[in-house]
């Protein structure tokens, strides 16, 4: 049964120095706790057939329907060191064509492999169920992301701290090549990472094939696509955690959701990872460690932008040397329209960051104070400093005013671009405690539910941060 797969696996196209193919672990009783019914529509997936206990057997790892699976190998600068990788805990079960399109399905916490070092291959259910939550949060708030399309139970015991459950997630996504897959491949040779780079062109900027400039084109590309996503990031208050460049996709897409978090109230040195201890990948760090890692990234590529390396190394700097202007203009568009305006001119820079002040000077809550805006609930703002608050919605409600776009268009855009709920660390843990703790699924489900729709004001208990100072997270953990 192929549960509507159409596979291939063009990856086993490149050098085997590239993957291990690797089978999974057997899992003693698998059983599947989530579906993503909306992702296998969306993907010709037979939804009914993938849920059921066939289903489970095939999501584990138990039946392979395709070829057999493999471990990518790749490299990364963890921290900022670098060190030799690859897929520890996770396969590739194979590339699902749909409608034109290819998409890799991966196994996370499927078994051991090659790269596992000293890790088990296991993956404990509450870090599964956390990248599910808040992976479809994200496709939700208009993020690019990989997907998740199942958390199965194995019916196994782990050993971490203490005895926990394991789970498998099945995970989509335009591929899993990485920052850190090219690394790996200029480790090898030059010749290697051509190979790499015609094949990731191919796949991702087919356009680009045939250009007597291609490489040059594949990092341009690359640079937009980084850019784009870490101002999306910015725009939503969230926190990623590991930005190590094995977990920066060339896809743009966000993957490896670890110790990941939403801010609540906004403090540009929010630091939320336990393992982050000299505060690396703080929220204000983001835009330039993803800056450092396209530079990792675009060293790699040298050998293939000019036979001369100072004009290779030239051109790569150029490409660099965008990052800034093009997160500057995405960030700025962003941050407008969480205003209402349309369009950003240049005297709109002084408006949101004096807004951003405000908010950190009053530790108000990012998400519900920009949906507050949206809602015209001015009012309901309590600020300490009323009287600088004041001054600033006055210049904030003039720039409105002078815009060429009516005030309700205005509105309409907001409303449209700043959520009204948000995974927050709260209640995502709360919940993934109950489904491990009591084996049930229902405040799991809840999230899922509501998070499809972030953007309705119909979840009260759902729209600010945590009521208790004592209740809001301070730290969270990669779970591996």
């Amino acid at each position: 049964m192929t549960f509507g797969f159409n596979f291939e696996t063009t990856y086993k196209n490149l050098s085997s120095h590239f993957y291990t193919e690797t089978l999974p672990e057997k899992s003693g009783s698998p059983e599947v706790l989530l579906f993503n019914d909306r992702l296998a529509d969306s993907l010709g997936l037979d939804k009914k057939a993938l849920s059921s206990g066939k289903g489970a057997e095939a999501l584990v790892g138990n039946d392979i329907i395709a070829d057999t699976p493999l471990a990518m190998a790749y490299a990364g600068h963890q921290f900022g060191q670098f060190t030799m990788l690859g897929d520890g805990r996770a396969l590739l079960l194979g590339e699902h064509m749909h409608k034109g399109e290819r998409y890799d399905v991966q196994l996370k916490g499927s078994g051991r492999t090659e790269y596992s070092r000293s890790g088990d291959g296991r993956a404990p259910l509450g870090p599964m169920l956390r990248e599910y939550i808040i992976s479809e949060a994200m496709h939700a708030l208009g993020i690019p992301t990989t997907r998740s399309l199942a958390v199965t139970l194995t019916g196994d015991v782990i050993m971490r701290e203490q005895a926990l459950k394991s789970a498998v997630l099945t995970r989509v996504a335009s591929s899993h090549l990485r920052a850190g897959t090219f690394q790996y491949a200029i480790m090898e040779s030059e010749e290697a990472v051509k190979l790499l780079t015609d094949y990731a062109i191919e796949r991702h900027y087919p356009d680009f094939a045939d250009k007597e400039n291609k490489y040059e084109l594949f990092l341009e590309a690359v640079v937009h696509a980084q850019s784009y996503l870490i101002a999306k990031w910015q725009s939503i208050g969230f926190i990623h955690g590991v930005m190590n460049t094995d977990n920066m996709a060339i896809s743009g897409e966000t993957i490896d959701y670890g110790p990941c978090a939403f801010i609540d109230y906004y403090d540009p040195k929010m630091v939320f990872s336990s393992i982050d201890v000299q505060g690396r990948y703080q929220f204000r760090n983001q835009p330039g460690i993803a800056q450092w890692n396209l530079a990792k990234f675009a060293e790699t590529l040298i050998p293939l932008l000019d036979e001369n390396q100072d004009k290779a190394i030239e051109i790569a700097q150029e490409k660099l040397d965008d990052y800034k202007n093009l997160y500057q203009t995405y960030w700025l568009t962003n941050m407008v329209n969480k205003l209402g305006i349309a369009t950003p001119e240049e005297s709109d820079v002084e408006l949101v960051l004096e807004f951003l002040e405000i908010l950190e000077e009053e530790a108000l809550d990012h998400t519900s104070t920009f949906r507050a805006l949206s809602l015209g609930n001015v009012a309901d703002i309590e600020v300490k400093d009323r009287e600088t608050f004041d001054e600033w919605v006055k210049k904030w409600q003039s720039a409105l005013e002078n815009k060429d776009q009516a005030s309700e268009d205005a509105y309409r855009l907001m409303k449209s671009v700043n959520p009204a709920v948000i995974p927050r660390n709260h209640l995502v843990e709360e919940a993934l405690f109950h489904a491990v703790k009591t084996d049930d699924m229902s405040k799991v489900e809840k999230l899922v539910e509501i998070f499809k729709d972030p953007y309705s004001d119909e979840h009260d208990e759902y729209y600010r941060r945590p009521p208790k100072e004592e209740e809001m997270i301070q730290n969270t953990f990669c779970g591996t």
